[in-house]
């Protein structure tokens, strides 16, 4: 039998001791941040089992104990429900243009941004893209995430969507934490098909889509709905030929206008919609009363220096928030969970404990896994952040650029 033992935690946060499982939260209930003082856990066979206070609780004995000596803090692994972690290559020479004085999209009508990424990927094998994504998944687990979503969306061809979907499959079948997989084969209209448009969105119904369904490589389907991208009809006629091979929608909604993915996205009960730096009354309204997230992606707003998504406006709605960093070579090329915290804290407005809820359970919730993941609680996967010695949960944000975590616990064994 598998167990761990830590004790003399420091404090132990985003615990539930309910008898009824939280399964996102939202409005003013984000601010809170249950936790355990002077704490102690033990997991087994790779869940958590139980857990309490040093002073009142008695606590399993077992051989494999950690003693953090009261001065580390634990919590749930991050979840980062949107990323695009399959990619060959980088795109530091848009980095460059852009502070030249380009814009995103006058980059990509010139064949840069997703083109560019998918005329490399369509010249890199599955090996290699295999082993590249493998590095970059284990450096954010080393940042603290401990589950993952991953985008196709870099093919834009039957076969490079497929090598992409496969490569994520193979990550699923090797990688310790939970992996989601989209296929986001609507992120651009591929050269070849710049003036035959009807012939790409064939392309996805017709021949795509049926060998994802037959090979079950993806969990969800994605859309890129946006001006000079996919229309919302587009998307709408898309996500339905997913739902009929059990795709459920995760779409990309209001990055640069206000595109009408929010609500096309709710009206197609989509599990999040993700971006929404352009969220309005009529945005927030239609989410209002719906299941689907609101995922903000600031990390990518920082990069590309546009305008930050309306976190307070949508929490003081009373909505959830997720947040997730969507890892990209184009416009953020960065899966670090901790500086995404902080410029959630700093821009966004988001209180410390806001944001985590947002990175843990909301997360969890983003990508169906808040059975699983997201909170302590026990009989869910004992995937945990022991931090180094921090003086409050708040420091983790405001200690900005620096790594928190002292140890990752994954499936209830030290990764």
């Amino acid at each position: 039998m598998q167990h761990l033992l830590l004790i003399n935690i420091k404090e132990l946060a985003g615990v539930e001791t309910g008898e009824s499982r939280i399964k996102r939260l939202a409005g003013s209930d984000m601010k809170n941040l249950p936790s355990i003082r002077n704490a102690w856990l033990y997991m087994e066979n790779g869940r958590i089992h139980s857990f309490g206070s040093m002073d009142e609780e008695h606590y399993i004995q077992c051989n494999d104990i950690i003693d953090l000596k009261g001065k580390k803090t634990v919590l749930p692994a991050f979840v980062d429900s949107h990323t695009h972690l399959v990619f060959a290559g980088s795109r530091e020479g848009e980095f460059v243009d852009r502070i030249n004085g380009l814009s995103y999209e006058e980059i990509a009508r010139r064949g840069g941004g997703i083109l560019n990424s998918a005329a490399k990927l369509n010249t890199t094998s599955e090996d290699e893209l295999y082993h590249a994504a493998h590095e970059r998944l284990h450096r954010v687990m080393a940042q603290g995430t401990g589950a993952i979503e991953i985008k196709s969306g870099y093919g834009l061809s039957v076969e490079g969507e497929l090598k992409m979907l496969r490569v994520i499959r193979r990550l699923k079948e090797n990688a310790p934490i939970p992996i989601k997989a989209s296929f986001l084969g609507a992120h651009a209209y591929p050269v070849d098909y710049k003036q035959n448009k009807e012939g790409y969105l064939n392309l996805i119904i017709n021949n795509m889509l049926p060998q994802i369904a037959d090979e079950g490589l993806a969990d969800y389907i994605d859309v890129f709905c946006e001006e000079g991208f996919f229309s919302v009809d587009d998307t709408s006629r898309l996500l339905d030929a997913g739902a009929k091979y059990g795709l459920k929608p995760k779409i990309h909604a209001n990055q640069l206008h206000y595109s009408g993915g929010v609500q096309v996205g709710v009206k197609h009960n989509a599990v999040s919609v993700d971006h929404l730096e352009c969220v309005g009354d009529a945005e927030i309204a239609s989410l209002q009363g719906s299941n689907t997230m609101p995922t903000l992606l600031p990390g990518a707003a920082f990069f590309l220096g546009i305008q930050y998504q309306p976190a307070r406006k949508i929490i003081d709605a009373g909505l959830p928030v997720c947040l997730a960093t969507d890892y990209n070579p184009g416009s953020c090329p960065s899966g670090n969970m901790p500086l995404l915290l902080t410029i959630a804290c700093t821009q966004l407005k988001m209180t410390p404990e806001e944001a985590i809820n947002a990175v843990t359970i909301n997360g969890a919730a983003a990508l169906e896994l808040e059975q699983e993941a997201g909170t302590i609680a026990v009989g869910k996967r004992a995937n945990l952040i022991v931090t180094k010695e921090i003086p409050s949960i708040q420091y983790i944000p405001y200690d900005y650029g620096n790594n928190p975590v002292d140890k990752l616990i994954i499936n209830g064994v030290v990764a």
